[in-house]
């Protein structure tokens, strides 16, 4: 019998063994030759992984807020214009972020559950001349997705950096970096690159990094710098031992074994995994009769869904009846309807059987509370709906 739950939240994810079994070895130095090798590796892969063969990668002690952080202040210097693309809880956090760095933040807010379309975005660009704009590829509070490749377009036809906000959406949710003109692109070791927490990961494009070097003042986040950093990425990426904070030595190595298996995969079949894994869920909610935070299928993420309780369920009682059944899922996240729904994480290394356990899971917690479904109409139809897609 399974003695653990099947964690179906945002973050932590379910890992690989083979992962789990990398952060178990005993710890080896940070300078000894066989970390330097595995840590150069996966900078290396990295890149194949981001769709980024020009960019620079970053590999620091810390979480997703730590990569937010550090494609702030390396890029924000006070004064500079800076538009925030907002659809949840994570655009307004990255609105705070970057009030540390200028006085010159606009928040371009879309409303609950919609994409701010790039007609919105363009027009905000054609009235000022912003340096940078960022935008949450997938926002955990609220799993509304927003499409990449217009906002970079956008961001070369007016010369704006732009800044992805991968934490809920890298290795899982299609991103190709350079092809569609993202100069930051960020995650989490936690989410769809299946590495316990602990990692902040970014990628820097050959723009990003030139207007860094060109700053005029001094970055003021000392953790944070790429001056520090930089030397020992590409000490690490050139197979050479460098120090200026000591590396999380097992993350790392469990990074360079989830980045394997990933590419072992392809990620043109990961991403496909991902959005068949994304409808088959949204089938069952639907044939729950579930109402989901996204307004439409364009705007509903692959990688999270978030859907509303029925009228009369309490938060507490379902979370409770779900995990009985032998699944974790988590709660609402945004203040002002946390009670109202949940969030049910679906990325990284979930498969079909882990999807119809957790849909299982739903329905049954949904009867317990009194609900009335059809036995079995959740699971037939996220069945169908992975089979045909």
């Amino acid at each position: 019998m399974k003695a653990r739950k099947l964690l179906m939240i945002p973050g932590p994810i379910e890992f690989e063994p083979e992962v789990i079994q990398a952060m178990a070895i005993p710890t080896t130095s940070h300078v000894a030759p066989d970390f330097v090798e595995s840590f150069g590796h996966a900078l290396d892969m990295m890149k194949e992984v981001w769709l980024s063969p020009s960019g620079q990668p970053f590999v620091v002690a810390g979480s997703g807020t730590l990569a937010m952080d550090m494609a702030a202040a390396n890029l924000v210097e006070p004064g500079d214009r800076v538009l925030v693309i907002s659809t949840g809880y994570f655009g307004e956090r990255y609105a705070n972020l970057l009030a540390r760095y200028t006085d010159q933040v606009d928040v371009l807010r879309a409303s609950r559950g919609e994409q701010v379309s790039p007609e919105q975005i363009e027009a905000y660009l054609k009235e000022k001349d912003y340096k940078l704009m960022t935008f949450t590829h997938v926002d955990t509070s609220t799993a509304v997705l927003m499409d990449p490749r217009p906002i970079g377009e956008l961001g070369k036809k007016y010369g704006v950096l732009t800044v992805l906000d991968g934490v809920c959406s890298v290795a899982g949710e299609e991103m190709k970096q350079d092809e569609w003109g993202i100069d930051v692109a960020f995650t989490a070791s936690q989410k769809a690159i299946g590495v316990p927490p602990g990692l902040a990961l970014l990628m820097a494009s050959p723009r990003a990094m030139d207007v860094w070097k060109n700053r005029i003042k001094p970055v003021a986040n000392y953790y944070a710098d790429w001056e520090n950093w930089l030397p020992i990425m590409e000490a690490y990426a050139n197979r050479k031992p460098a120090y200026f904070g000591t590396p999380a030595v097992n993350l790392i190595l469990a990074l360079e074994t989830s980045l394997r298996i990933i590419l072992e995969e392809g990620m043109d079949q990961r991403f496909n995994r991902h959005r068949k894994i994304g409808r088959a869920f949204r089938a069952a909610m639907k044939a729950a009769g579930l109402d989901m935070i996204p307004a439409s299928e364009d705007s509903a993420a692959n990688t999270l869904s978030a859907p509303f309780y029925p009228e009369g369920i309490a938060a507490g009682d379902f979370l409770a009846a779900a995990s009985a059944e032998g699944v974790i899922l988590a709660g609402g996240l945004l203040a002002d309807i946390k009670p109202r729904y949940f969030r049910v994480g679906h990325m990284g290394a979930t498969t079909r059987n882990d999807l119809l356990a957790t849909v299982g899971a739903i329905e049954s917690a949904l009867q317990k509370n009194g609900y009335d479904l059809k036995p079995g109409a959740c699971l037939q139809s996220a069945q169908q709906a992975y089979d045909a897609s």
